[in-house]
């Protein structure tokens, strides 16, 4: 083929975002991956005046093919074409078309989780976000980094976090354990993630509440175990019947999504069957600080610090996007956890844990917890009242938390889903939570659960409950 002909197998556009040489380069690779050029290219002076390009643009190209293997150059020749050995599949087409995730990968989003709108499970309001109080503590602590913050020396936590940490959920949570056992994360998910990876092996079982938390059940799918059901009644989840398992995931102190907490006979199960199977329970403390009705239960973590990995998160009492949680480890297991932790590169925000920290010691982070807590428990409260002037629809009033789950009449889920998304709210349907036997409903925060909003979820609720009990 002649040097010439060769220029119609490309069109650079000025109109398209990559730069011109780019598309040259991948152009003509494509055609001399396809063999559809050979023998040699024409010069960058013949190119350009052929393509009306700069000949610094061409030799851009060029120079890019080279570097690929596809052109081979010498001084005062035109660039000669290499074509790609048999079996050489640098330059050869994908005849098997396009990459696809591995099975552990399309587990990771195969669970089914609460999409964007009002009043999605699990959101706090942000319009009650501190940020006055935060951009301060922020500013003083980005001026105040040490030189050994700013590298990978505390890439498990900073120590002034992890100490403030450690004596707060021992006042208030009633844990057991030392700062040093404390890892600071991105967020609950990514201390999930970080468990399942190095506390149990593919194929491994996992036991896990049913119904329970979407994000666990795909942190261990992902990791390659296997989540098996513990059935979950108003007393919190029954391991009586389990099976054997290395990890045990649990919500003791508000039952996601159901709202129930752990008995004190269920503690006593749960924590026997982890001493009989030399289980790790994974106790999940993600809304503790907000509690409707009674008094506070203790960690499951201080009544078996060696057995418990307990973590947290500030993703409920200030923002999810603060990214940041911890993990409270067992002491024989924290070492471990804190070089996989680094090699996974799970770290969090420097200047975030530092922020958090001046909140928590200077008495910020309690005056904000306890001035939200009264406006979400009233909010929870009349939202349940309201859903329960609807036919059919079973919700008792929030126990903790900031979500709500109502029974629904079989055959109105689905239906009421749609309706309320396409309404702009972010419920989930409750049959997307269970592993074993679906049942009917619908999970629904109530942090943002204003008057307005709840007169208006509950008459899109209303109209579709009405309209199937309608004769």
């Amino acid at each position: 083929m002649e040097p010439a002909s060769l220029l119609h197998l490309t069109r650079p556009d000025r109109a398209r975002p990559e730069p011109l040489s780019v598309q040259l380069y991948r152009d003509l690779l494509a055609a001399i991956a396809a063999g559809r050029a050979q023998g040699s290219l024409p010069s960058s002076r013949a190119a350009a005046e052929a393509l009306g390009l700069s000949r610094n643009t061409v030799n851009a190209a060029y120079d890019l093919l080279r570097a690929e293997g596809a052109v081979a150059t010498s001084p005062g020749a035109p660039p000669r074409i290499i074509a790609p050995p048999v079996g050489d599949r640098r330059l050869a087409p994908n005849s098997r078309g396009l990459p696809q995730l591995h099975p552990r990968g399309r587990a990771w989003g195969a669970v089914e989780r609460s999409g964007p709108g009002l009043m999605a499970p699990g959101h706090p309001d942000p319009a009650l976000f501190p940020r006055d109080t935060w951009a301060m503590a922020l500013r003083r602590a980005t001026r105040q980094s040490s030189a050994d913050s700013l590298g990978y020396a505390e890439y498990s936590g900073l120590p002034r976090l992890r100490e403030v940490l450690a004596r707060r959920l021992a006042a208030d949570r009633g844990m057991d354990l030392h700062p040093d056992q404390i890892l600071v994360t991105p967020g609950s998910q990514s201390s999930l993630a970080l468990l399942a990876l190095t506390l149990a092996g593919p194929g491994d079982p996992v036991l896990v509440e049913d119904p329970g938390y979407g994000g666990a059940k795909a942190a261990f799918a992902g990791a390659g175990l296997v989540p098996m059901p513990i059935p979950v009644d108003d007393e919190g989840a029954d391991c009586r019947q389990a099976p054997p398992a290395r990890l045990v995931y649990l919500t003791p102190a508000n039952q996601y999504p159901l709202g129930c907490r752990l008995s004190l006979g269920r503690r006593e199960m749960i924590l026997a069957y982890a001493r009989q199977h030399e289980a790790v329970l994974i106790e999940d403390d993600y809304d503790s600080e907000f509690l409707w009705q009674g008094r506070a239960i203790a960690a499951l973590q201080g009544a078996a610090p060696e057995r418990v990995a307990c973590i947290g998160t500030v993703a409920k009492a200030l923002m999810p996007a603060l990214r940041l949680g911890w993990i409270a480890a067992p002491a024989h297991l924290a070492p471990g956890l804190r070089a996989a932790q680094r090699n996974l590169g799970l770290a969090a925000n420097l200047h975030v844990q530092a922020a958090l920290a001046e909140m928590i010691e200077q008495g910020h982070y309690r005056a904000h917890l306890h001035r939200i807590a009264r406006i979400y428990g009233d909010r929870g409260r009349a939202f349940a009242a309201a859903l329960r002037a609807l036919p059919g629809v079973r919700v008792g009033d929030p126990a903790g938390g900031v979500q709500l789950a109502m029974r629904l009449p079989e055959g109105t889920e689905g239906l009421a889903h749609a309706a309320l998304r396409a309404a702009g709210f972010g419920c989930a349907p409750l049959s997307g939570f269970c592993l074993g036997a679906p049942r009917s409903g619908l999970v629904s925060g109530f942090a943002e659960a204003t008057p307005e909003r709840i007169a208006r979820f509950c008459a899109v609720l209303g109209q579709v409950l009405s309209a199937q009990t309608a004769p």
